[in-house]
Parts: C-alpha cells; structure tokens; sequence
C-alpha cells in the first residue's frame, strides 16, 4: 500500500510540474507581444496608470475624470507588477494578473481533482479547462474576470475543503479568497461561493439554518477588508461613487440599471457556453453518436424526484459539489439581464471533471471517435499554416478581401501577416504544424487511450501559441492607435497644451461613458474631457462627424478652431483630427462658462 501510494504520489508531482511547465510556455511569452485594440483591456490598464502617477491607491482620476468602475484589487496587482517590471504599465504587466490567475485556476483544478478522482482525470480535467477558448483567451486579457474567476474557485474548493472537515474551525482562506473577490468586482464575489456550498450543504444533509448562519457569519467576515476600501473611496468620491456602486451592483443584479448594459435573453448564456467551451464543444457533440440512451419508465413524478434525489445522494463529494456549482452558477447568470460570456467562467473548471470524465470513457470505449476528434484538431493546426504560407507566397490576392466597408482594414491586416518574419515570430508559427506532427507521428497510436486527450491538449496549445506568438500581434497591430499617440507626441508635445476629447456618442448616451480608451492609454492618460471642463484654449481630438455637426455650436459659444493634421488612422472607426481651439467670447476677457450643447441626431 505505501509503495503504491509512493508512486501514485510521485506520478501527482511529475503531472503537477509538467502542467505548470505547460500552462507558463503557452502564456506567459505572449503577453506583451499584442498591443490594445478594444476599449476593455486599455480602460482598466489606464487606472493602474493613474494610480501610479497621482499616488493615489483608493479612487484615482482618470479618463479626463472619470472614477473607476470596478474595485481596485485588479489595478493594485497591475499596478504592483508594473512597478515590479520597470515602473512603467505596459501591455505584459497589465495582462500578467490574468495569466497569473488562469495558471493557479489549472494548477488548483488538477489539485483539488487529483486525491478524489485520480491524477489522470485530474490532469485530463485541468488541461480541458486551460484549452478552453473563453478561460484562454481571458488569462490573456487585461480584464478583471480572470481574476475574479480564479478567487471565485478557490473559494469554493476552499469551503468545501471546510465541509469535509466536518464544518470544524473557520475557513480563512476562502474568507481571504472572498475578500480578495469582492475587491475585484463586487460582492457577487462573496455571493457565488456562499450560494454554491449553501446548496451543497443542503444536499448532503446540512440543517439549513446552521447552513446559513454559518455562511453569512463568512460571508460578513469577507467584508471587512472590502468595507474598509469602500469607506475610504466614499472619502474620496463622495455620492458619485455610491450611486457608481449602487448602479454596477443592486441595479445591474436587479435589472434596474438606467441604462441597457449587455442585455440578452437567458438562452445566451447557453450559446456562450457552447462557444466558450470550444475546441471541446466539437468533442461533445461527436460523443452524441456513440452514447447509448436507456430511457426507463416512470411512475409518477413522485417517482422521479425520488430517483433524482437517490442518484444525488450516491454521487460521491466533489462530483456533486461540481454538479452544484455548474448548476448554481449557471442558474445565477441567468437571472440578471446583463449577461456576458465571461460571467459563466466559475463554473468552467467544475465542468471540466465532467468533460474529462466523458473523455476518459471515450479512450477506453471509442479511441476511434477521440483519434478522429484529435484528427480534426491536428488538420486545423495544419491548415491554418497552409494558410500562412499561401499568404507569404502571395497566392491569396488582395482582392480577395472584398470591397466593402472593412475592406481596406483586411488588406492591411494580410499585408502584416504576410510580412511576418523573425527567427522568433518563425518559431511560433511552427508550434502548429509541429504539435500536429506529433500527433499523427507517436501519440495517436501509441499512447494509452487514457493520455489521448492530454495529447489533443498540447496540440490545441499549439495553435494557440502561434496564434498568439504570431499571427494576433501582426493582424493587430493594424488596429491599434498607438501610431496615432505617436504622431500626436510629435505634433503637440504634452509641454504644449492640454489635449482633450469630444465624443458625441460618449457625451450624449446613457450610462457607462465612452473614450478614447486606448489612444488615452498610449498618451499616459493624458487627455481631459472637453464638454465637461469647457477649457478656453487647447487642442481637441474629435471625429469628422462631430465636427461637422457639433462645430456650429460651440463656435456660438464663442470658440474658434484650426485643424492642425487628420489622425493617421481612424479612431473609433472614424475619420478623425485634432483642432487647436480658443475661446474668445466676443472681444471681451476670457470667460470659462460652462458649454452646454444640444444633441444632433442623423
């Protein structure tokens, strides 16, 4: 027995390493290699930013007076790492909190499975959940939810941990884990966990009010740190922050935002699923032709509830934990009618056990239907090099990017791929082919049916590792408005003049305020908000359109402008420019009135 767990031990450890060497090889290289090119990742990177230059790590300023939306446990870590790499935040340090998170999350999942449902389905199910397209493509992100994912998980597994111990002592760590999510996005943070064990509890027998006086006493305990946090912002930011916090919590979980923010129907949320669980989708849907149904009579719905309830009590802790925690979460998300993909990542790890389990069952009773899975995977890694090549060749012609609207960008976007060169970016685009190579030449047919799926896995890492090492950086660098920043450095020097911005869309819409987030970003946060300050002289950066409808107006209001260039690339998928303007107010002295203008609609 001491033998046997030695080796079973030792084959843990080897695994553990093994994943880790994985996970930091497929993610950690490309981080900085892609510039920002949506509003989302440059928004939250744009806070470390200011908390860095104003000293300020409560509620910093910024976006030309805007207050943070989220919690600041995110921007802390962005902030901490920046100064940790340089003192200067930059695309690598702001995605690094998010890899970080997705690497614990696959680390956590193969430990929390790998004592109770065996190393392999733990490997199998941690390596399932890191290939994920939403989980991947999130720990590559600058975006809160990776984080708020791997704290929300580790709650949970710590709390079950505390119910195996027999609900004995205090769950510190899944208080501290609690704690740091709500710092991260708000109290769902304390919510999800609590809720999910609430209900586990409940169905193994747990008396429902020591349940629940249990976890609120946890609950309120997580709170602590948060309410000091949020004491100090109200110092700060007085009742423009607790309407913030009113409006992003209570209303967005009530559905009584004043104004529409992601709104879809429940079915969504079953769409994004699907989508998000990609490549692995492919696979379940396969598995539909060789898993037999056995449908038995029922009597009664009675009956059935009771057989229902005897089939919940027969499974074994962790399996109805996950089973719980996939339901709950799902269900929660639900409810709202703010819904995004990212919401539902929790639940991707606990899934992840059922998936491994469906391939594991498939290595040992249809290794014809995984090769195949494993098959499809490897000749797509294969033809999107095909693809490459046929680029770098010129056999795909410029033309073939149509006419329309986006025509222009698409071009532009194959002439980067096409100039791609490097010993480096080369090496990333052999990940592909080379992990298919593999496949088809010793894992296919030589590996145990139990160790297929680890082998898809690396093949997927391939294709992600060119696809970020390569391919993204190119195609989007054809995006990014960092030349803009460069050509407005150049132009209009920040010993010049204040720089400031007029969005139509941004000013007149309501609710969450629109930016130019990423040129922002790119220029230090330094640009300031037109309408709102209505500055006597200066620099503006706005749109054609805005310009045209807008001007009329505010030269009413006494302002006078010069364009000074057009913007190098469009911004917000406008023509821009940036004007020099003064206000003279008729010839008497300058007066700094605030500008009121009124909406014009097409």
């Amino acid at each position: 027995m001491t033998i046997n767990a030695d080796k079973v031990r030792e084959e843990r450890n080897r695994m553990f390493w093994f994943l880790a060497a994985v996970c930091c090889l497929t993610v950690l290289p490309f981080l900085g290699l892609t510039d920002f090119t949506t509003k989302g990742e440059p928004r939250e990177a744009v806070v470390s930013l200011s908390m860095l230059q104003q000293h300020n790590w409560i509620l910093p300023v910024n976006n030309g007076g805007e207050i943070p939306y989220k919690p600041p446990f995110f921007h802390w870590l962005v902030a901490a790492f920046s100064l940790l790499t340089g003192g200067e935040v930059t695309e690598y340090s702001s995605r690094l909190p998010s890899a970080l998170a997705l690497i614990g999350v696959t680390l956590g999942t193969f430990g929390f499975f790998a004592r109770r449902q065996g190393n392999w389905t733990a490997l199998t199910a941690a390596l399932v959940a890191f290939t994920t397209f939403e989980l991947h493509k999130s720990g590559m992100s600058c975006r809160v939810d990776m984080v708020l994912t791997a704290f929300t998980v580790g709650a949970i597994m710590t709390l079950f941990n505390w119910t195996q111990r027999g609900l004995k002592g205090v769950p510190w760590l899944g208080i501290l884990m609690m704690s740091c999510a709500t710092l991260t996005k708000g109290p769902v943070g304390i919510l999800v966990p609590c809720l999910v064990t609430g209900i586990y509890m409940l169905l193994r027998g747990v008396n429902f009010f020591k349940a629940l006086t249990l976890l609120a006493g946890y609950g309120l305990a997580s709170l602590i740190l948060p309410a000091a946090w949020y004491v100090a912002a109200y110092h700060q930011g007085g009742k423009e922050f607790l309407d913030l916090v009113m409006e992003e919590n209570l209303g967005r979980m009530t559905s009584t935002m004043s104004y529409d923010s992601c709104v879809h129907p429940w079915p969504y949320n079953i769409a994004t699923l699907l989508s998000g669980w990609l490549p692995w989708t492919l696979m379940g849907v396969m598995s539909l032709f060789v898993v037999h149904y056995r449908f038995k009579p029922v009597e009664g719905w009675r009956n059935m509830w009771r057989n229902f309830c005897h089939w919940l009590r027969g499974m074994d802790p962790q399996r109805l934990l996950s089973l719980t925690a996939v339901a709950v979460i799902f269900v929660f998300y639900c409810i709202p009618q703010s819904k995004r993909s990212v919401y539902l990542m929790p639940l991707y790890p606990f899934l992840a056990l059922f998936v491994a389990e469906l391939a594991m069952w498939l290595g040992s009773r249809h290794r014809g239907l995984l090769r195949a899975y494993g098959d499809i995977i490897s000749s797509l890694a294969m033809l999107l090099t095909a693809a490459f090549v046929a680029v770098k060749c010129g056999l795909i012609p410029d033309s073939a990017m149509g006419h329309g609207r986006h025509a222009a960008q698409n071009v532009a976007m194959l002439e980067a791929i096409r100039n791609i060169g490097g010993f480096w970016q080369w090496l990333w685009v052999l990940a592909a082919p080379v992990g298919a190579t593999l496949w088809w030449a010793l894992w296919r047919g030589k590996r145990p049916g139990k160790e297929l799926t680890a082998a898809i896995s690396l093949v997927i890492c391939g294709i992600y590792v060119s696809l970020a090492g390569s391919y993204q950086p190119a195609a989007m660098s054809t995006k990014c408005v960092r030349p803009v920043a460069d050509q407005i450095e150049r132009e209009i020097p920040a010993s010049t003049g204040t720089l400031y911005e007029f969005i139509s869309w941004g000013e007149f819409a309501a609710g969450d305020p629109v930016h130019y987030f990423e040129l922002n970003f790119y220029l230090g946060d330094r640009i300031r908000n037109f309408l709102k300050e209505s500055p006597r002289e200066g620099y503006l950066v706005t749109s054609d359109r805005d310009a045209l409808r807008y001007f009329p107006q505010m030269e009413g209001e006494g302002y006078r402008f010069s364009k000074l260039f057009e913007t190098c690339r469009p911004l917000m998928k406008e023509r821009s420019a940036v004007y020099k303007f003064v206000r003279t107010d008729g010839a008497g002295p300058l007066r700094n009135r605030a500008l009121k203008l009124t909406e014009v609609r097409e």
